[in-house]
């Protein structure tokens, strides 16, 4: 169960406290407290962890300061999408808005290797108008062999360079706690030029005590991958380890199921799912054609595969895209057999465009249809 204050309410209010107050008195129930960043303002909301089924709603409800009281429908109470439950969350970071209606493009490096290659990444992404970008420090590989990414070495000039070139947010993934700390001293030794969000890949979906220490941390946001290998309502329990301990800034990214049922692709696309994701839960969704796609096959019309996958999931609704781009592809330290050129940059957003403005014209015409 859910208990929504009124919007005027903050979380450290004489009214708050009352409302508390008489929720720890319930034997058998413990309130949890949740800031919640919607469009316009921060609501304050208690979630109800314990046995609520003999609870009178009506008796909560009737307290002073309480809007209205949700009843948990879904395993994942916090980030889940209960019924009745319409509003729109979201947040803000370093200037970027992230929500259910809006659409980021984190174009870049799937593996940081050259200092040359990431500032011509850079470039070509702020040239391009974007504010977002990937780049991977951590990289865990199937081959103990192969290469695991610079680390915590490369952080300084890569946020440098972001900084230079007024990039706001780095998607970078994490494969253990103390990453985190790296990429805060990095952050504080160069200025804090940038912003990272933390991306959790799809072998650490269920690595609960990555999870814990990711959600523990409210500075930076959160990229959760869907686990290659579970059925979706597990990989969205998952985010709700993030949200529980505290940190709501959650993105949720679809890249596709490790299935043979997919090839030739690498993985089978899901993005179908996008509009799944967005109506049983509040998160934003992210789609990544890279990883799903694995190739640069080119169909008949003359358009890679890569463009038909990002399409499939502009066009019902993806919030964020998480594509691999390198300057020089065939000598990319990881993933370069599908990774696009910086030439193909800008004909890539203008594709990402038309398949965005359909999508708006389709929401459009089902809001007139109703």
């Amino acid at each position: 169960m859910i208990v929504i204050l009124d919007p005027q309410l903050g979380n450290d209010s004489p009214e708050t406290a009352t409302i508390l107050e008489y929720l720890r008195a319930i034997p058998g129930v413990t309130p949890k407290v949740h800031c919640v960043t919607g469009a316009q303002q921060v609501l304050t909301e208690i979630y109800l962890v314990g046995d609520t089924s003999t609870l009178d709603r009506n008796a909560i409800e009737s307290l002073s300061g309480v809007s209205r009281v949700v009843k948990v429908s879904r395993p994942y109470a916090v980030v889940g999408r209960h019924a009745g439950d319409s509003r729109s969350y979201g947040f803000n970071y370093n200037g970027v808005t992230f929500n259910q209606d809006n659409l980021n493009i984190f174009a870049g490096l799937c593996a940081v290797d050259t200092a040359k290659h990431v500032e011509q990444m850079m470039q070509a992404v702020a040239q391009a108008g974007l504010e977002c970008t990937r780049m991977g420090a951590y990289k865990p590989r199937t081959n103990p062999y192969s290469f695991q990414g610079h680390g915590a070495e490369c952080l300084p000039w890569v946020f440098e360079l972001a900084g230079k070139y007024g990039i706001k947010v780095i998607a970078m993934e994490i494969t253990h706690d103390t990453h985190i700390a790296e990429i805060n001293q990095a952050l504080e030794q160069s200025g804090h030029p940038t912003g990272v969000m933390l991306q959790i890949g799809t072998r650490n979906t269920q690595n609960f005590e990555l999870l814990k220490a990711c959600g523990r941390q409210n500075e930076h946001p959160i990229l959760l991958k869907r686990g290659f290998g579970i059925t979706l309502e597990e990989s969205l329990n998952a985010a709700e380890y993030l949200a529980s301990e505290g940190n709501r800034k959650v993105i949720f990214c679809l890249r596709g199921m490790k299935t043979n049922m997919g090839d030739p692709h690498r993985n089978l696309v899901d993005f179908s799912h996008v509009p799944v994701i967005k109506r049983m839960t509040h998160m934003p969704v992210c789609i990544d054609p890279s990883h799903s796609v694995g190739t640069r096959e080119r169909a008949p019309d003359g358009l890679l595969d890569l463009f038909h996958a990002t399409a499939q999931g502009i066009i019902v609704g993806a919030n964020m895209v998480l594509i691999d781009f390198h300057p020089k592809p065939v000598s990319a330290l990881v993933d370069g057999p599908q990774a696009l050129t910086l030439d193909e940059l800008g004909h890539y957003l203008k594709d990402i465009n038309i398949a965005r403005e359909a999508y708006l014209k389709r929401q459009h015409l089902a809001g007139q249809e109703k």
